[in-house]
């Protein structure tokens, strides 16, 4: 299928069935055309509950310290907690999904996506000059070197193919060879290994401070509660002045219980008594915090090696997910932490937060391409269902919006 196609389908919602499955009836085509006419900036009108996460936002920027804005801290997380509504579990349409990631990325794409359509509108011909300067600004964004070199080689042999002359329709084939080197032929990357038969699933949370760690736990808890299943959270962050108080305001908020021992008790303590509790309690899926691990810290890796041994002798094949939580917006040194965290322990896939605050959301193909570890979520806003599963053409389509939904109406006529 092309990627046009899969776009389309994406957008809204691929047929009726899918459409009921996901909550809302399937899109006719005037709708469609509609939607693709829609424009980013003021002429925009946004959903009320993105005028309500807005103010979230606004009002917490105001009573926020300087320095705490700019280190994005954990420490700032439970101001926002506190003035943001758990939401009532509720479906969302294909479309909407697709939107959030449209406007999640919208710093990437004015970083972005203008540099490029500055680069299309410059070249009328796809040269070796127009490749180089391509290369430039995929760096920028933080799409990492082997990716960046990668695409513009089948970027080029596309090109000869297809005998491509001008630059019309380069952002789609641009697109769609991200995808392709996203994807690298594998499927059901988000996918969490959630145990079946009843068997208890743990999730342990790996991630440094001030990355946004404890809230991703709550809005994860609050996703799987939403689908049916029992939760329960284990305070091992025992070291953090406030985590423990954090972790359990974010449970009474979603309405999960939280295990929790003292500040500064033994974090694999923790860990075992939360896990007797779920089992007696018969919970579905246990989400375990753990400490802000400063890669550099060798007593800190150790203990959460530690952490993982009393998992797994406690319930052999787990932890079933390792996840670790990422800050978008400090790019490069995200890598570097993947990298760390890498070595140290099994991590099986990557919660990238705070993608709305960053221009360089290529960082996403960066630590997929180098480190071959799946983002299985990334966070895209304050609100509770801001989290999602992450989905490479919907990445994509946020990334190059403008200019793909130009050539989609020009496709479609």
């Amino acid at each position: 299928m092309s990627f046009f196609k899969r776009l389309k389908e994406k957008l809204t919602g691929g047929n009726e069935q899918q459409e009921q499955q996901n909550g809302s009836s399937q899109l006719d085509e005037q709708t469609y055309q509609e939607k693709l006419l829609i424009e980013t900036g003021e002429e925009t009108i946004p959903a009320p509950e993105q005028e309500a996460a807005e103010k979230v936002q606004s009002e917490a920027a105001e009573h926020m310290p300087m320095e705490e804005e700019q280190k994005h801290t954990e420490e700032a997380e439970p101001y926002l907690l506190n003035n943001a509504a758990v939401e009532e579990p509720q479906k969302q349409s294909a479309w909407s999904i697709t939107q959030k990631f449209k406007a999640g990325l919208e710093k990437t794409r004015n970083s972005f996506t203008s540099k490029v359509n500055d680069l299309v509108a410059r070249y009328r011909k796809v040269d070796e000059d127009f490749f180089e300067e391509l290369e430039d600004v995929l760096l920028q964004a933080d799409v990492g070197f082997e990716t960046v070199m990668e695409l513009m080689d089948k970027l080029r042999f596309e090109v000869q193919r297809k005998n491509i002359k001008d630059t019309n329709g380069i952002q789609a084939i641009i697109s769609e060879k991200l995808v392709e080197i996203y994807e690298s032929g594998e499927e059901n990357l988000t996918d969490l290994n959630i145990q079946q038969s009843g068997d208890l699933t743990v999730i342990l949370f790996v991630g440094v401070n001030g990355v946004g760690k404890t809230t991703t736990i709550g809005k994860l808890a609050h996703r799987l509660k939403s689908e049916g299943k029992t939760v329960m959270l284990a305070a091992g962050d025992t070291f953090r002045a406030g985590a423990i108080d954090q972790l359990q305001i974010w449970g009474e908020r979603v309405g999960v219980e939280v295990i929790a021992q003292s500040e500064g008790s033994d974090p694999a303590a923790v860990m075992y008594d939360a896990i007797r509790a779920a089992k007696n309690r018969q919970v579905d899926v246990l989400i375990c915090d753990t400490a802000g691990r400063l890669q550099n810290k060798v007593n800190l890796m150790n203990e959460l090696e530690k952490v993982h041994r009393v998992i797994s002798r406690e319930i052999p094949d787990a932890p079933h997910e390792v996840l670790l939580a990422l800050d978008a917006t400090t790019g490069q040194n995200a890598l570097v932490q993947a990298q760390m965290f890498k070595e140290t322990t099994n991590v099986t896939g990557i919660v990238l937060t705070k993608l709305d605050g960053t221009a360089k959301g290529g960082i996403v193909l960066a630590i997929r391409n180098k480190l071959h570890i799946p983002v299985k979520f990334v966070g895209l806003g304050e609100k509770m269902d801001d989290l999602q599963p992450f989905d490479a053409e919907r990445y994509v389509y946020g990334l190059f919006a403008d200019g793909l939904e130009k050539e989609l109406k020009e496709l479609e006529d």
